[in-house]
Parts: structure tokens; C-alpha cells; sequence
């Protein structure tokens, strides 16, 4: 894959996939130079100062003066079409000049750069001695296999070379794969070594057959048979099945060092998530994966490759959407980075909630109601309850049967009510108590409705049920039309003011767990059922509103074309660990009525282990949040972020770190107030978000979760199970917004959730 920032002229230097994983530990000063010498060679590399020359014994490989002591190495494609792998010290360059080994895949086709003594020191972080023998080149096949400690039996030894090899695995790396023997050196490995080689190996020691290896991450992206011989000479071809970025301007670079290696999840696709991306669908899809496996970006590729295929035009036949506004401007701005206006103007996106309102208004352009949240819809059904003398419910139950049965799944009428699911509720209702529920529910609408008020969840049942009768009236024109021989009714037509269609011809939904049925049953009115209609990502371990949903049951049929993404390519390794253990062992559904699971799911980034610290006081606490950013200070305030359980902690934050001198920059629904200065929220409004170091602060007994959920034990346990849920997902999202450091502070007792991270701490003390 290839991603062009604009058009291209004059000389062409790319940057291969995990190059950047290198430049960007250099100093700010190297960098700098580096930045310099990119600008300078796409000008003219011929230029005397960059000393450019080929290094010894390699056909390919050149070497570029960067600054007095650091040398860029470039693989020359052709002519002035340059491949940049790496940015080395001078005096590491012409040293040991074996250990650099690049070439063509032979099973891919793409081009491949591995720095073996990288490779090997990654490893040996994990305990394993080098080997001593010399590197194969990639077009030499591997010899046996190399010997391993005799204590430990070998992760790879029931597979032959020639299988890995043909699985696509790079040849070079053979004799160090043959000598891993724990998961820690298998993830040394997969850190430098090219991305399918790490994808192939990942999924063998997860214990998947061979067969399935073969037919799931190497034939999608096999471009010959293993018997068949690629021309390794092509290279021209070769870089346009790679995962390369052109850099053709400044802004490119400078965003890609910027963001170090934090960003590069966004940019480049494994090949893995390529497949799903280009695969046709003969009905809804899902891909699922833990956080920072790069669902969204496969969701974005997937909007490109959708456009990519519509016949011209200037409709937006294609909706992307997402659960609030935050993300749906992430969402803008990143698909007009990576597929442009062109692209960009064929997609509608907006969050579900503005576009229940778009359908709403359509219909009623007149409505004056004032919305309310859930909490003001709360305190109104506990003021009829009061008005009314009820006793039998209370309100926070009746509020959630009214939020997740009747308008979740778009209930009209009383009779539909009595055959609802209520699947999650726990409590099971007679027929004569959904009755008298039925009866408070509509005494709760007409008090809504005289006092001129209504909430998010009325217009998303609203817009659902306008969706599903348009719905109804098309397919009766259709089955109409078919009857008159496939010619259309121009009275009928022009009676309605409109051609009546579909509004839309591809949906694509990003964090599809928190979306509700009724959210559900407007969009899949809204498309109609045919190949790639609905391609939908999510994880419902980040689920953080208390929407049970089962896609099936709503018209939505992914079964048989569900997919997960296991490799996490924002958050380390040490926090990704962290992070599973608050999630404990309770059960999490796939949407659709099954079980999901993170098993498999894991980093290769390598990092520091989480900070935990407590203190006595929420003042004392806020001492150590400053003390920890100051700790940080040679990271960007704006790649530093503060989450916190409380609006109200937000605010005693913020005025916190102002008078410590450290600006801070509240995160509103809106997205962060200004560019510049830490970033501080409340741990939902960091959903879709992510930082090189994180702060969770407040993390006590009492906030997190919330003193109240236990209230829920006695009256209603499985309320107080699906809280409990929320509130450790809540803290799961918010630990992995952290890409390389994390610290995790509270005051008091530190909440229950955080046992087995302190348990681990003390045990290892």
C-alpha cells in the first residue's frame, strides 16, 4: 500500500513501514537534521553535501549525509525513486554490512528491509543470545536450523523452513525465529521485523493451524504461489504492493515525526486489515478488535476503497458515522488526510444522534422542544411517580426500561411491547406488569409533551420509525414497479414531491457498540440489503453506555462475516497487560448474541511499566498529577493527557495545574478547547482519543466506580453487574489512551478494580 500525500513530481523519496520506528528515538537535534536533509534531497540528491554512495557488496543500498555524524540508508528503486529504510550513526554504517538485508517477498511481492543486529538486540532485551552465524541474504534459501538452548524447547520447532518460508516469513530472520523460546522474544522479534513476518508468527503460537495461517494472512496478500519465483528485479512493482509513504511535501514528515511512531497505526495498513478492507461482502460485516488494533483506520480505508468503486457523480451515497460529535470530526478530518476533497465529497459524516435529528426535522421542521439528557429524564419520571402515588417501580428502573426496551428497540404500540426483547434486563415482567408499564410510559410521553421537552433516545425511536415506513413505501414501489414490467408510476413520483430512493448505498459505523436498537433500526432502514450495505467496528470491552444490543435481531445479520484484529499497534505491552487485568473475567457479547474475547489480542511495543500511587487527599493527589507531568517534561503538553472521573475534578485540575504553571486545555464535547497545554477530561470524553503519556487521576474507592452502583446489589443484582461492567470498561478505555507511559493515581482507597495491578506490584516487590 502506498499512500500519496499529493501529486508527485521530481524526485520521489518514500519512507518504508517501521523506518520511522528508528528515527524517531533519535534527539530532537538529529531530527532536525534529518528534517533538513529530507527537504534538501527531494530537491536534488546529487548535491555534493549529502555524499551520497553506495555501500559495499549491496547493488541497492545507499548511504546520505544527514549531519556530521548521522547517515541516512536508502534503497535506490530507479533513477530518482528512492526507499528510505533507516537513519544510522556514521559509525555504524560500514560496519558488519551483512546484517543489512533487503529484497522482494517472494511469497507477497513487497519489498522487505531487516537490520538483523536490530532485530537481534530487540531480542536479547528478552534474554536471548545472538547468534554468531552469518545472515542469509534474501535470495539465498536458509540453511538449518540453528541450534537453542537445550533447557527449552523451540516456539517454531514443529515447523520446517521451508513452511515458514512459505507462510512468507522473511528468510534472513530464520535463524533467530528458530531459536525463540519464550513469548517475550517472540515479541522482540515481531517489534522490527517486517509486519506479515510478525503477523504470520503471532498467529502460529496462538495455536492456529497451519492451513488456516496459510488460507487467513498469507493468500490475501500472496501474489504468487510458493513454488512460483517473482522477478526480484522488479522493484517498481515491488513498492506498490509495500508499505510505504511518499513523502512529497514537508508537512508530511514533520506529522510523522511529530507523532513518532504514535501515528504510524494510522497510516499504514497490515495486510491483514488490507483483506478486510477489499473484501466484498455479501451482506453487514464486522471487524472487532481490541483498542489500538486499528479498527478505525480499517474503517476509513474502507470508506476510500467504497468511493473508489461508486460510477462518477455528486451525491454522498456513502454515510460514515460514530456514536458522538468528538469523533465524527476525528473522523472528517482524517479521511480528507488519507483519501482527500475528492473522496470526501462523496461521504456524508455525522454522528448517529445528528442524524436521528436531520430525519426528525424533516419531518416536523417546526419542533421547538427542548432536549434533555438522561439524568433530567430521570428526575421527571421520579417526580410522576411521586405525582401518581406509583410504588410498585421506581424510577431508575422504569427510566431503563423506557431508554433500552421501549425506545431502544423502537416500540410503538402496546401490543409490540408485550412480544419486546428484553434480553440483559434481569428483572423478567409479567404480562400484566408490561402493561401497567406500558401505561406509566405513555403518562411519561404526554408529560414530556405538554412540557415541551424530549431526549436524544425520543428522537433516535422517532427517526427510526420515519425510516422504517420510508423504508416500506420504497419497497412497495418496487414490488409495484415490478409488476408493471419494471416501469416507474410518474403520477406516483411526482405526487411525492421526489423520487423516492434509499438514502444511502454503503454504511460504515465506528464504535458500533454504543450505538442502541433504535440507532440500529433507523440505519438499516436507511440502505438496502444487498453486498457491502454495512460494515460496522467496534469492541464492545470499550462499551460505555448501557446499550444491549443483538445486531440479528434488528435486521443487521453478521454472522458468518465477522472478523478481529489481535495486534495492537498504539499501546505497549506493559500498560495493553495492565489494562486486560481491570477488565477482570466477565463475559462481553459480539453484538450479536455470542460471546467476544481479547485472547490473542497483544502488543509488540515494548515500554515502562504503569505508575500506580496513591495519596491521602484529593489536594495531595493533585500534587503528585503535577509532579508526574513535570516528570514529563520533555514530551509535548499536547501529547500529555489528564482523565478524571468528575466534571467537577476537571475544573479543581485545571485551576491546579494553572497556578503550577502548566497550561491546561479542558476537553469539551467539541474536542479540546485550544491547541496547546495538557489536555484534562472526564474518562468519557476520552473515548477515540489517544496520547503519548496519560494521567488517570481520581481512580479511588467511591469514584471509580461510583459509590452509587452499589446500591444496586440487593435491589437489583443484575443492574448492578451490567454497572459494574461499564465502570470497568470506563477505566479499560481510558488506559489504553496511553501509548507510551501511563500513571495511575487516588486518593483514599484505590478503587477495587485496581487489586490485581497493586496485588502484581507487591508480589513482585
Amino acid at each position: 500500500m502506498t499512500v500519496h500525500s499529493t501529486p508527485r513530481t521530481g524526485v520521489t523519496l518514500r519512507l518504508l513501514d517501521k523506518a520511522d520506528k528508528e528515527i524517531v528515538k533519535l534527539d530532537r537535534a538529529v531530527l532536525g537534521a534529518f528534517y533538513k536533509f529530507q527537504h534538501d534531497f527531494r530537491r536534488n540528491p546529487h548535491a555534493g553535501g549529502f555524499d551520497l554512495k553506495q555501500l559495499e557488496g549491496h547493488d541497492r543500498l545507499w548511504s546520505a549525509r544527514v549531519n556530521r555524524e548521522w547517515r541516512a540508508l536508502m534503497i535506490r528503486l530507479s533513477g530518482d525513486d528512492w526507499l528510505l529504510v533507516a537513519v544510522k550513526h556514521r559509525g555504524h554504517v560500514h560496519k558488519n554490512l551483512e546484517r543489512f538485508n533487503y529484497g522482494i517477498n517472494h511469497i507477497t511481492g513487497a519489498i522487505e528491509y531487516v537490520d538483523l543486529q536490530v532485530v537481534e538486540e530487540s531480542v536479547l532485551r528478552r534474554g536471548l543470545t545472538p547468534s554468531t552465524s552469518p545472515a542469509p541474504s534474501l535470495s539465498v534459501p536458509a540453511g538449518p536450523p540453528a541450534e537453542t538452548r537445550p533447557d527449552e524447547e523451540p516456539l517454531f520447532g514443529a515447523y520446517t523452513d521451508q513452511q515458514l518460508v512459505d507462510l512468507g516469513v522473511t528468510q534472513p530472520l530464520l535463524p533467530i525465529v528458530r531459536k525463540l523460546t519464550t513469548d517475550d522474544e517472540l515479541l522482540g522479534l515481531a517489534e522490527y521485523a517486517p509486519r506479515h513476518t510478525g503477523e504470520v508468527l503471532l498467529r502460529l503460537r496462538d495455536g492456529v493451524p497451519y492451513e488456516e495461517v496459510m488460507e487467513q494472512v498469507t493468500a490475501p496478500v500472496a501474489v504468487a504461489e510458493p513454488e512460483q519465483n517473482l522477478d526480484s528485479d522488479d522493484w517498481q512493482a515491488a513498492v506498490d504492493r509495500s508499505q510505504t509513504v511518499v513523502i512529497t511535501d514537508d508537512e508530511s514528515l514533520q506529522s510523522i515525526l511529530e507523532e513518532g511512531d504514535f501515528g504510524r497505526w494510522k497510516v499504514f495498513l497490515h495486510p491483514t486489515q488490507e483483506k478486510l478492507v477489499r473484501r466484498r461482502y455479501s451482506g453487514p460485516a464486522r471487524v472487532g478488535g481490541g483498542p489500538g488494533t486499528g479498527k478505525t483506520i480499517v474503517a476509513l480505508h474502507r470508506v476510500r476503497h467504497l468511493v473508489r468503486q461508486l460510477p462518477p457523480g455528486h451525491t454522498k451515497p456513502v454515510l460514515l458515522t460514530t456514536f458522538n460529535r468528538n469523533l465524527a470530526a476525528e473522523l472528517r478530518a482524517r479521511l480528507l488526510s488519507l483519501g482527500g476533497p475528492d473522496v470526501l465529497a462523496r461521504v456524508d459524516i455525522t454522528h448517529v444522534d445528528q442524524l436521528a435529528t436531520r430525519i426528525v426535522s424533516e419531518a416536523d421542521p417546526g419542533n421547538t422542544k427542548r432536549r434533555i439528557d438522561d439524568a433530567a429524564a430521570l428526575r421527571e419520571w421520579r417526580e410522576l411517580l411521586v405525582e401518581t402515588g406509583q410504588t410498585r417501580w421506581n424510577a431508575e428502573f422504569l427510566s431503563d426500561e423506557w431508554n433500552q426496551v421501549i425506545l431502544g428497540q423502537a416500540v410503538s404500540n402496546r401490543s409490540d411491547y408485550f412480544t419486546a426483547r428484553r434480553a440483559g434486563r434481569g428483572r423478567s415482567v409479567t404480562r400484566s406488569e408490561r402493561a401497567g408499564i406500558w401505561q406509566l410510559a405513555e403518562r411519561f410521553a404526554q408529560r414530556l409533551e405538554t412540557k415541551g421537552l424530549e431526549t436524544h433516545r425520543q428522537i433516535a425511536e422517532r427517526a427510526a420509525r420515519l425510516e422504517m415506513a420510508r423504508k416500506t413505501r420504497i419497497d412497495q414501489r418496487a414490488e409495484a414497479r415490478e409488476e408493471r414490467g419494471g416501469l416507474d408510476n410518474l403520477h406516483a413520483e411526482a405526487g411525492s414531491g421526489a423520487w423516492l430512493r434509499y438514502r444511502y448505498r454503503h454504511i460504515v459505523v465506528d464504535e458500533a457498540q454504543d450505538l442502541s436498537a433504535a440507532h440500529w433500526k433507523m440505519l438499516r432502514a436507511m440502505v438496502p440489503s444487498d453486498a457491502d450495505d454495512i460494515f460496522l467496528v467496534g469492541d464492545t470491552h470499550q462499551r460505555i453506555y448501557d446499550n444491549q444490543v443483538t445486531l440479528g435481531s434488528l435486521g443487521v445479520h453478521i454472522r458468518g462475516r465477522s472478523s478481529r484484529l489481535t495486534l495492537s499497534y498504539r499501546t505497549t505491552r506493559e500498560i495493553l497487560r495492565d489494562a486486560i487485568r481491570v477488565l477482570g473475567g466477565g463475559d462481553y457479547d459480539d453484538l450479536d448474541g455470542d460471546a467476544d474475547t481479547l485472547a490473542g489480542y497483544r502488543s509488540v511495543l515494548h515500554g515502562t511499566e504503569p505508575s500506580l500511587r496513591g495519596a491521602p487527599s484529593w489536594e495531595k493527589e493533585m500534587d503528585l498529577v503535577v509532579e508526574q507531568l513535570r516528570a514529563w517534561h520533555d514530551v509535548p503538553r499536547e501529547s500529555t493527557a489528564i482523565c478524571v472521573p468528575t466534571n467537577e475534578m476537571v475544573t479543581q485540575l485545571a485551576d491546579r495545574l494553572a497556578r503550577a504553571g502548566i497550561t491546561p486545555s479542558e476537553i469539551t464535547q467539541d474536542g479540546p478547547r485550544g491547541d496547546q497545554g495538557v489536555h484534562i477530561g472526564t474518562m468519557y470524553r476520552f473515548k477515540g482519543l489517544e496520547y503519548r503519556c496519560l494521567v488517570i487521576a481520581g481512580a479511588s474507592e467511591g469514584l471509580v466506580p461510583r459509590a452509587s452502583v452499589d446500591a444496586w446489589e440487593q435491589t437489583d443484582p443484575s443492574r448492578h453487574q451490567r454497572e459494574l461492567h461499564r465502570a470497568r470498561s470506563l477505566l479499560f478505555v481510558a488506559a489504553t489512551r496511553a501509548r507510551d507511559a501511563l500513571a495511575i493515581t487516588w486518593h483514599g482507597e484505590p478503587s477495587r478494580f485496581l487489586k490485581p495491578l497493586l496485588g502484581d506490584r507487591a508480589a513482585s516487590g
